[in-house]
Formats: structure tokens, sequence, C-alpha cells
């Protein structure tokens, strides 16, 4: 009955074969299951498993082969995760129900790996309050976070989203804050450092549906028309050039994908250059209006959240790909694999 399912998700003989050899031994089930709901290091792994770090990137190396499992380089380190998106997934999905929760051997790795996601956490806290004063004296410069998240969860609340990126994740907030919004997350950001604080952030509340991955604002790893929704939270006046970021993320917007971006409007704050490295000084309507319209996008709403007590105003765009969705488009797969 096992097989029988299991066949039925697979193309061909041999992958079928390879998947189950490689998924077939006891360390690599213990490494399957441990990657089920959060992305781990080699190093992590070694630590929780008790094995030296060659015999841990063999197991590693015939996983991926067998198209179970997936790497994201994340500068020094490299984090792997299950596969998405692939037939092979579906047999570790299937082999990975067939566990029993609370087998002893899964139970004492999963104590582990909560002891080193728990280690993890206080590295990342560490870089965090580091950052702290500067991140909590341009936040006392504008409306409320909870006002600005409130509307962006109302400007993306009447569509169902599929999956969404976030691109410049940071701590990985908008993750948190959409995850009951979108089926699947996926935060990229080039800071390794920051990475690692939202990693921290979603183990700690517990979202299993988001991913995170470093890459390149103006050169994303990602394929063409994967996403419904992108957005740039408070990223782009860190950039040189924000239009060429926006073209770049909406080529994975799918037809009728639409993407929110939320900043700061023009203002005078010249310390927020040397204080908090910020490249531009807010972005007028006018520019973003030329940034959105070069990268094949219609403004859809735009909205300022100004306030006399405070010194910034913040300003949300949402546009739209305006391509025909078709049935196809609607449930193209592929964005996380």
């Amino acid at each position: 009955m096992f097989l029988e399912r299991t066949i039925t998700t697979t193309t061909g003989h041999d992958a079928l074969v390879t998947a189950l050899r490689a998924a077939g031994e006891s360390t690599r089930l213990r490494i399957l299951a441990l990657l089920a709901d959060t992305d781990l290091t080699v190093k992590d792994l070694t630590t929780i498993l008790g094995q030296s770090q060659p015999r841990i990137s063999r197991h590693l190396k015939l996983l991926a082969e067998a198209g179970l499992v997936t790497r994201s380089a994340e500068g020094a380190f490299a984090f792997y995760r299950l596969a998405e998106e692939t037939e092979a997934k579906q047999i570790a999905d299937t082999i990975l129900a067939h566990l029993d929760p609370n087998d002893p051997i899964h139970t004492r790795d999963r104590e582990r790996r909560n002891a080193t996601r728990q280690a993890n956490a206080e590295v990342a806290a560490g870089f965090f309050a580091a950052n702290a004063e500067v991140w909590d004296r341009i936040r006392s410069l504008h409306v409320p976070e909870a006002e600005v998240e409130a509307k962006i969860r109302e400007m993306l609340s009447d569509r169902q989203i599929h999956h969404l990126l976030d691109v410049g994740t940071g701590t990985g907030r908008m993750l948190e804050l959409l995850a009951d919004r979108a089926d699947r997350l996926l935060g990229i950001d080039a800071s390794a450092a920051m990475l690692a604080v939202a990693r921290a952030n979603l183990a700690r509340v517990g979202v299993a549906n988001a991913r995170l991955a470093q890459d390149d604002v103006y050169a994303l790893s990602l394929p063409r028309d994967a996403f419904d929704v992108v957005i740039f939270h408070q990223v782009l006046h860190y950039l040189d050039s924000p239009a060429r970021a926006i073209a770049e993320a909406a080529r994975t917007l799918r037809p009728g994908g639409r993407m929110l971006i939320v900043d700061f409007a023009p203002h005078g704050l010249t310390a927020l250059r040397t204080e908090a490295q910020h490249r531009r000084l807010g972005i007028a309507r006018a520019e973003m209006a030329d940034w959105l319209d070069a990268a094949g996008l219609g403004t859809v709403e735009i909205i300022d959240l100004p306030s006399t007590d405070h010194e910034l105003t913040v300003t949300l765009w949402l546009a739209e790909d305006g391509r025909i969705i078709t049935d196809d488009t609607r449930t193209k797969e592929g964005a996380f694999a």
C-alpha cells in the first residue's frame, strides 16, 4: 500500500529508487525529520546528531542528489531544507507521515534541535541589541508600527495569497505579520546576520510556512512569474538604485500579481544618512511612479500615514502587474524550489 501510493506521485522507476535509497538510512531519515519544519546548517546537524562534519555532509549530498533536500548559501554558512515542489518531496512527505512523533530517537533529536535553536537565537539577539538603539530612534520618528502594519494587512486583504516574497526581510517581521494570509512565504536579505535574526524570530513565534534565503536584490536567484505578492518594507531608502530593485522584483511577479512598497515620503532628516545609512531621504510620488511604470507595473493605491507628532510620513504604494491571469499562471509552482 505504501509503495503503491508513493509511485503514483513520481514519474520514473529510477527517481523512486534513488529517493527511497537516500531516505532509507537511519541518519538520513533523522535529517529529513529535523528539516521538516526548519532550516539547519551542517554545523547544526553535527551538534544535534553527534556525528562528524564529513559524515553529515555526505548524508546531505546523497539527500540533495535524490532531490529530497536543497541547499541555500548564506555567507560562510549553507542552510539545508526539505526540497519544495519536487516529486521526491512528495515521497519525503509520505515517509515522514509514517514516523511516530513519540519515537524516542526523534524526540531526542527535536530536543537537541530546540537547544541549538536557542543558542542561535541568543547570538541573533546580540546582533539585534547592538542595532536596537538606532532602529528605536527611527521608529520614534513616525506613526506607530501597529498602524502601518494594520494598513499593510488591509491593503492585501482582498485576495488569496499563495506565494509571497519579502525583499530585504530584515528581522522577518513582514513574514510573521502575513504568515496567516499566505500559503507560503519567502524572505530574502543580503545580510547573513539579519537572516539569523529573522530565523530566530520566526522560530520563536512558530511560523512554519516561511523560508529565508540570502540573495541579491538586483539579481534575484528566483524564477519569473513565481509570486502573487512582493513586498519592500522600509528597504528602498537603503539602496543606490531602487528602480533596478523594483524591476528585478517585478520580474518574479505572476500576471496580476501585486507589489506593496512601504517607505518614507521625502523629508529633511539628514542625520539618518550617517546614523542609519539611509541613502535616500524619502521617495517622492512622481519618482516612484516612474520606477513602477518602467517595471511594467500600474499604481493601484497610494496611502500616506502622516502624524503631526512625528517627523516622518510613511507612504504605502500598491502596484499591480497588468498581464491577464490565466489558469496556467494561477497554478504555476516553483518559487521555492
